[in-house]
């Protein structure tokens, strides 16, 4: 079940009333999800069901589903499942055929998706990123040339750095936009280019949970590749002791070259 990201005007009615009418809340935080109750007048009781205990709760929480039990699971806002833990406890429902179903509401990815002014479709929503930079960077280079918008999530202490690193793998060029403290008071968005929104951090410092929007690759990828320097038969050849067939192979080759194939197929079968 969906909970509020920050305005607890946007928990809807149908949320309240599945929460009322489930017979267990499984929390990740039960201190956190007590205040949303109380101010929902919400007594159902909750048990903890966090990513350091999941393995424990699954089978207890899967005994009380097996003798009907309702079960609510929420994390401590926004989807379940997105950065948040659930998924293995949908897994474990599917795997036993237990019926599960999820209630529409506030995420804070496409939230910020549609108010950034980047592109909103195709995207590819990530998350958080890992919080060494040499594993953050291997990341950042697998997805740098992907062409949808990329949606990451970042600790306002650590934003900086990203930005930084983003800006080095990226190209400082590339469009982003850092938003913070999403349908709250103080909701802010940050738009400019990696290189302006990492100034910007030198000089400031962000408060709250930010996700940071990065433009999708919109270049032409140049490939280098030794096999363009072999005539089209000896090209042709390399691919057939790779098992391709002769005709694969043409294919294949006359797409790497941008010719039509008839050409590489009279220059391969030239005497």
């Amino acid at each position: 079940m969906p909970t509020p990201i920050g305005n607890l005007e946007d928990m809807s009615f149908r949320c309240v009333k599945m929460l009322k009418e489930v017979t267990l809340i499984a929390s990740e935080d039960t201190r956190n999800t007590q205040k949303l109750l109380n101010h929902f007048e919400i007594g159902t009781p909750q048990i903890s069901f966090h990513e350091h205990n999941y393995k424990e709760r699954i089978p207890q929480l899967l005994e009380k589903l097996q003798q009907g039990e309702d079960i609510g699971q929420v994390s401590d806002a926004g989807m379940p499942s997105i950065s948040d833990p659930g998924h293995e406890l949908v897994e474990a429902c599917i795997a036993l055929d237990i019926k599960v179903i999820a209630l529409p509401g506030p995420t804070a990815g496409l939230t910020a998706l549609i108010a950034s002014g980047l592109l909103p479709q195709p995207f590819t929503f990530y998350g958080f990123l890992p919080r060494k930079k040499k594993d953050q960077t291997a990341i950042m280079e697998a997805l740098k040339l992907e062409k949808p918008t990329q949606i990451f999530y970042e600790s306002p202490h650590r934003i900086g750095g990203t930005v930084k690193n983003f800006a080095e793998v990226y190209g400082e060029d590339r469009k982003a936009v850092i938003c913070r403290e999403l349908t709250k008071l103080h909701e802010e968005y940050l738009r400019g280019t990696l290189a302006e929104l990492g100034h910007y951090l030198t000089e400031n410092t962000l408060k709250g949970e930010c996700c940071i929007l990065v433009e999708g690759f919109t270049g032409e990828v140049l490939v280098e590749n030794e096999d363009l320097e072999l005539t089209a038969k000896e090209h042709v050849d390399k691919l057939i002791e790779t098992g391709l067939s002769s005709k694969e192979a043409i294919k294949e080759v006359a797409k790497l070259r941008g010719v039509k194939k008839q050409e590489i197929y009279k220059e391969y079968h030239v005497e």
